[in-house]
């Protein structure tokens, strides 16, 4: 069972920002000492989830050891789809790590109270997601042991990168955001890395969390330095939700194939990725709260927020899928109206694009429903058949895009290989195995902010107009 603060589970569903009568020994307790608590009390639930992880893990270990030694060759890529699923997990996982960085720096920027108890988690969740998806054009190049040259660094062979080249945008483009994103993560951790490293019981611990908290000691100036790198880093991580996927987006859209050659594809690409993330926010927050016993602190208000911010940005990316048919008839280009025929109605893959219709616009019309927002099962399902919408996407953008192209009689058809299948198994692995890990060594809920609200929630409430939306919470009020 989950090691908790001991406070019955009962009647613990709230619709504030952060439960009443929360004090900062309360939130160490169900936060904290989790983390702190010897192996021998770790939960069960967290072994078994382990266990699994790291099967899949050792199936992703297998699936590479078998590129390296065979070639890419083991993968379905084909003449014409020479692209396939490693792009399309690529995009896939690069655009699940968007919502961390939105959650963390915009709400932050947005002074917005309820991004306290998810932004740590998610902040972690982008990190391992970014993880994943880098690994993947480095995995697909055929030579991954000479991926580094893609770097511009002084060589005796007078290599240098074709800065004109995607691939190249890509290293860039996750290079940056990978760094800012974990300095941004690590900073916001120095204050509860200190709380870990005064409540730990063990010289190792005490040793470990001393080191990481970089000497902290909560002096005030420590404080102001700490507030103003932090804004400073937001300010520096918004841009990026923008601009990665943004160039992400523009791997396709330089390119002349129907239905790439697409201006709406940056915005478009953003608007989905911001749309998965917050899909799998809910996937781990969800059964996150339930298993540390973190209700009081992971609201009903928090999934309400990110289910509204789920269907706003869903509805977004379903308006693109019209954009997209409306450019293919306005342009009067036979190629594209084919393009779009073949999406929608075509005889191999037509049953992809309605599949991921019924994920991406039927599945979150629910949401609409407050009802619907806030039952964290329903919450739950509705994510997981978003996330597996948002690859349908992806594979109706790529494989679907390339297997008809401009001459018939290089069109083909595209069909995925076991180690296809094993490879994206395995990265569920990755992500899940360093996940765990996380929850287990590190503080998933930011304490340090969530006792700073609980602060201010004894002394002046949670905000102005509490009693308006507990009413609306209640369904006292119009919805």
């Amino acid at each position: 069972m989950a090691v908790t603060s001991g406070v019955p589970r009962t009647g613990v569903e709230t619709s504030r920002v952060i439960g009443r009568g929360q004090t900062s020994g309360g939130i160490d307790d169900v936060v904290n000492t989790p983390v702190l608590v010897g192996p021998q009390r770790t939960p069960t639930w967290w072994w078994i989830g382990i266990s699994i992880t790291g099967a899949l893990l050792g199936l992703y270990l297998i699936s590479i050891v078998r590129l390296v030694t065979v070639g890419v060759g083991i993968f379905g890529n084909n003449q014409p789809v020479s692209w396939a699923m490693p792009i399309i997990n690529f995009v896939w996982w690069i655009g699940i790590g968007h919502a961390g960085t939105l959650i963390s720096a915009a709400l932050l920027l947005f002074r917005q109270p309820w991004r306290t108890s998810i932004n740590r988690f998610a902040e972690a969740m982008t990190i391992f997601a970014v993880v994943v998806a880098g690994l993947y054009p480095i995995l697909h190049l055929g030579r991954p042991w000479v991926f580094f040259w893609l770097l511009p660094y002084p060589n005796t062979h007078g290599l240098w990168p074709n800065f004109r080249s995607p691939l190249d945008w890509d290293l860039f483009a996750i290079s940056t955001y990978a760094s800012v994103s974990v300095l941004f993560w690590f900073i916001g951790l120095i204050p509860d890395l200190a709380t870990l490293r005064d409540r730990a019981t063990s010289r190792f611990q005490k040793l470990v969390y001393g080191v990481l908290a970089l000497g902290w000691n909560g002096s005030g100036k420590a404080w102001q330095r700490y507030n103003r790198a932090y804004l400073l880093l937001a300010a520096l991580s918004f841009p990026l939700v923008l601009s990665v996927h943004s160039t992400i987006a523009m791997d396709f859209a330089v390119s002349q194939v129907p239905g790439w050659n697409n201006t709406v594809m940056p915005p478009y690409f953003v608007a989905g990725a911001v749309f998965a993330g917050f899909a799998m926010v809910l996937i781990l927050a969800v059964p996150l709260r339930k298993a540390f016993g973190l209700e009081k602190l992971i609201t009903l208000r928090h999934l309400d927020n990110a289910a509204k911010l789920m269907l706003a940005t869903g509805m977004i990316v379903v308006y693109g899928y019209g954009v997209e048919l409306f450019y293919a008839w306005y342009s009067g280009v036979e190629f594209e109206v084919f393009m779009a025929y073949n999406r929608v109605l075509g005889a191999d893959h037509g049953w992809a694009f309605w599949l991921l219709i019924a994920c991406n616009l039927v599945a979150i019309q629910p949401l609409w429903f407050r009802s619907v927002r806030q039952n964290p099962l329903a919450l739950f399902v509705i994510s997981v058949l978003v996330s597996i919408g948002m690859w349908l996407e992806r594979y109706v953008i790529i494989v679907v895009s390339l297997t008809k192209e401009f001459l018939p009689s290089s069109w083909g058809n595209y069909v995925p290989t076991f180690w296809d299948w094993a490879l994206y198994a395995g990265t569920f692995g990755v992500f899940g195995t360093l996940f765990l890990i996380f929850i287990r060594l590190l503080p998933s809920i930011a304490t340090t902010e969530m006792k700073e609200l609980a602060h201010h929630d004894a002394h002046h409430g949670s905000d102005p107009y509490e009693t308006i939306r507990e009413a609306y919470y209640r369904g006292e009020v119009p919805a």
